[in-house]
């Protein structure tokens, strides 16, 4: 089951631009908070972005004055502008959603995309 898709990474040289977009069900969309996370080669996955479901934001140090994330209500997609790219952003970038448990003693529900390449030339 699809809950989460990725779209628009690439190859840009250092110092452009890219928008990634994620398009979620309605339901998770309404109701969860939505990530942007990055994995490189031999890394940990990071936490890049992260958007509520009353557009409250917060960024990675790495990323503030950068990266922009948003939110497209009439879509059920949630965005990342990224702009003057650097190498060391290059990395699969992943949309994650989590959901509300259905108590508060439960464990969140979390949904991951398949990730999109994002690769930044020297």
């Amino acid at each position: 089951q699809v809950e989460l898709v990725e779209s628009g990474g690439g190859l840009v040289q250092a110092g452009g631009s890219l928008r990634l977009s994620c398009a979620t069900s309605r339901r998770i969309f309404r109701v969860g908070t939505i990530s942007w996370y990055r994995q490189a080669p031999r890394l940990q996955r990071e936490l890049v972005a992260t958007i509520t479901s009353d557009s409250s934001t917060t960024y990675a140090d790495s990323v503030k004055g950068r990266f922009t994330i948003s939110r497209d209500n009439a879509q059920n997609a949630v965005y990342l502008q990224m702009n003057s790219l650097k190498p060391e952003d290059t990395a699969v970038y992943y949309c994650n959603a989590e959901v509300p448990p259905p108590t508060i003693e439960s464990s969140w529900l979390h949904y991951w995309g398949q990730g999109t390449q994002v690769t930044v030339s020297s």
